[in-house]
């Protein structure tokens, strides 16, 4: 049995003007100790999928389908019993560190309200765990910096503290959604060091949720590309990154700055993402793709296994066939 299972989850919200559904269909399996990117624009679903498997939608959000965590489905579980296993088996990151810890509280007393519900230790234990978990992601005098306050953090520093405050209870999920977007890319590469590091100590599972494919090719072992609330591709990140099959995971490596192409211009994906509460009656990026036909306008394409390789999962009417030649003619001539 896999750690956690997703099946077939929907997402949709109820406004004023329509029912958005964000999200449609997604499934995947997260194994222990594996890493998961999900990929993929703005408004591609990312986030609202992960904000599901943890049951923190805004009130006006519904989600459908299964979300079991093994073996128990999390969208149907009592709010009581969820609050027991979120943030004590499952843990979050947030985008921003900033909006998520609370400016009035210490970061020692935000680190051990998680410890004395979870795990019902002392206040003094807390701390002195408190301190060992800052040590851990690297925060230079953690016994002295534990008594500060979230302003007093640089904004590395910050996103150090937001996963020392992740990995308290020893999870066996973390959801990481953009955890390096704000930041420098030197930070971000401390960053991403720092989670692989801590992936191996703890032996934990990441969903990584981003829009950057260079963090997705240094951390992720599967990923999953989603556009406009669907998956596009599911794959390992090696199929994906050197043979990807949808045209939709082309345009988004052919968006990438390429050190062994100097000077070759970047190749953007035309057009705009679409209107969640208005979407194509066929695939979601056919209004999109170079490579639509009729029938990618009147009809929604399954998620199923390429013929090319039958590990990798692809939303597409398209032969992968004659999308893989595409792509290298691409990179030899683009």
């Amino acid at each position: 049995m896999s750690l956690l299972e997703v099946k077939n989850l929907g997402v949709r919200f109820a406004t004023h003007d329509a029912m958005v559904h964000a999200v449609n269909g997604v499934s995947f399996s997260l194994e222990r100790g594996q890493t998961l990117g999900i990929v993929g624009e703005s408004g591609s679903g990312k986030s609202q999928t992960v904000l599901a498997v943890m049951g923190l939608l805004a009130k006006n959000g519904e989600a459908t389908g299964e979300v079991l965590y093994q073996g128990r489905d999390l969208l149907t579980m009592p709010a009581r019993e969820l609050n027991g296993i979120r943030g004590d088996r499952l843990s979050m990151i947030f985008q921003d560190p900033m909006t998520s810890l609370n400016p009035y509280l210490t970061i020692e007393r935000q680190m051990s309200e998680v410890l004395e519900l979870h795990k019902g230790m002392s206040r003094r234990d807390a701390k002195k765990r408190s301190i060992e978990l800052l040590d851990a992601v690297r925060i230079p005098d953690a016994a002295r910096r534990v008594g500060m306050y979230p302003h007093e953090f640089s904004g590395g520093m910050r996103q150090r503290v937001m996963i020392a405050m992740a990995l308290l209870c020893e999870p066996e999920i973390l959801i990481a959604d953009e955890p390096t977007t704000a930041l420098d890319v030197t930070v971000q590469a401390q960053i991403l060091n720092l989670l692989r590091d801590l992936q191996r100590d703890f032996g934990t599972a990441i969903v990584m949720i981003t829009h950057d494919l260079g963090v997705v090719a240094g951390l992720c072992d599967q990923v999953m590309v989603m556009y406009g609330g669907r998956v596009m591709e599911f794959g390992s990140a090696d199929e994906l990154f050197y043979r990807p099959s949808h045209p939709y995971t082309v345009g988004l490596l052919g968006a990438l700055p390429r050190l062994d192409h100097d000077g070759a211009e970047l190749i953007s994906i035309p057009g705009n993402p679409p209107n969640l509460a208005n979407m194509p009656r066929g695939c979601p990026f056919s209004e999109r793709c170079s490579m639509a036909s009729e029938r990618c306008h009147r009809e929604v394409p399954a998620l199923e296994a390429s013929e090319c390789d039958p590990t990798v999962l692809r939303a597409c009417f398209r032969p992968a066939a004659e999308v893989i030649p595409a792509v290298r003619e691409e990179v030899v001539h683009g």
